[in-house]
């Protein structure tokens, strides 16, 4: 593919949940955008239908519907959903469309999956992406890989987004975001367990106090612990499944995932606990992560005092 092929006119995204449903919205500013979402056929369908229509995207009610006639299939789903995705869209996808596989998975799993697509004559391109994607939306960067990736990150740049080529081999990719998560995702849980234990000794001052000290430019003193806990108790579920993506990752290549299977329990364990605390995260205001762990703290208390 030259990389002065048409710029893309429809693009289909398969799941409408975060990711999806924003960078559809941003998408459907420059060209057709329309989807699929497995919660179509829930009482979910309602929310989905009403988010769709003020993004400008079309939702469809089947898969065959949502890709017929699009330049690129954007899977964008859960992890554990990444594999099915890409055997239900190989029933049906037409040779030299494209499939974007921007879901948080191993290497390994984007090799598969890209075998799946390929057999049915179309194109697969990896995507990682590097940053949440909210704050930034369509210029979240994202690196590619594969055979198109070079093509396919220009196409994507003329529709504003943040595409970087870095690989023609399926996996690089993907290989860069897991072995990045280990650190990136191991400091948010490292601060959950720290901070929730120092809170409970009446510690935490001190603690942050010799963490700024230490760490200066990060601003431990400030707003940092309260972000790297947020985004625990906001996403903890899905950043545990991708934990354990890295733990696969890792064991491909012959290395003990000691740190990423610890993390994905430490995100997994702080989501129970705010359950059982009856405690939300709330996006619409301020967090605090002592708040956070008082709710936790005093839900465990009241189970102790129960037996």
């Amino acid at each position: 593919m030259q990389s002065n092929e048409r710029k893309m006119q429809r693009i289909a995204f398969i799941g409408f949940g975060e990711a999806g449903g924003i960078l559809g919205a941003e998408l459907a500013k420059v060209c057709e955008v329309c989807a699929y979402d497995i919660l179509v056929a829930t009482p979910a369908s309602a929310t989905l239908r009403t988010k769709a229509e003020s993004a400008h995207v079309l939702l469809n009610d089947t898969l065959d519907g949502a890709i017929k006639d699009v330049d690129m299939v954007v899977s964008a789903v859960t992890a554990s959903a990444a594999r099915d995705v890409a055997l239900d869209v190989a029933k049906i996808i037409k040779p030299g469309q494209l499939f974007l596989d921007i879901n948080s998975v191993s290497p390994e799993t984007k090799r598969d999956n890209a075998r799946i697509i390929e057999s049915a004559g179309a194109r697969y391109v990896e995507a990682a992406v590097m940053a949440p994607i909210p704050p930034q939306r369509a210029k979240v960067p994202m690196l590619l890989g594969g055979q198109d990736a070079k093509s396919v990150a220009e196409r994507l740049r003329l529709l504003g987004m943040n595409t970087t080529a870095v690989s023609e081999q399926i996996g690089v990719a993907s290989a860069i975001k897991m072995c990045r998560s280990i650190m990136i995702k191991g400091i948010e849980a490292l601060t959950v367990e720290s901070m929730l234990a120092a809170r409970r000794y009446g510690a935490e001052d001190a603690v942050l106090a010799s963490l700024h000290a230490t760490f200066p430019s990060l601003g431990f003193n400030a707003d940092f612990p309260d972000y790297l806990i947020s985004r625990v108790a906001e996403h903890g579920r899905r950043r545990a499944a991708e934990m354990r993506e890295v733990a696969r990752t890792l064991e491909d290549v012959r290395i003990q995932p000691l740190m990423a299977a610890a993390t994905a329990k430490r995100q997994d364990e702080l989501i129970d606990a705010m359950l059982a605390a009856d405690y939300r995260y709330d996006s619409a205001q301020k967090f605090s992560w002592r708040e956070l762990a008082d709710a936790v703290e005093r839900r465990l208390a009241l189970s102790v005092n129960l037996t």
